[in-house]
């Protein structure tokens, strides 16, 4: 679901420490209400993803765990 205004300039927006060059990238932040967010760093304006704690931290619990090791490749 996308964010408002406030939620995407509100908030303090840190970029993932692995970024590209390219700025192809993530960025995640606190949002109000309680929900983190996540957007693309290219597109600062664009949609922000919304997750409520629980689901944010099962999202980080399936990366350490190697749930979505095999996605992208061929």
């Amino acid at each position: 679901m996308p964010g408002s205004a406030s939620e995407r300039f509100g908030s303090c927006w840190v970029k993932s420490s692995l970024s590209l060059a390219n700025g192809n990238c993530v960025e995640v932040a606190s949002l109000p209400g309680n929900e983190i967010g996540l957007r693309n760093s290219r597109n600062s304006d664009g949609p922000v993803l919304r997750f409520t704690p629980d689901e944010w931290h099962a999202f980080l619990g399936g990366v350490r765990n190697g749930e979505f090791d095999n996605f992208g490749r061929n």
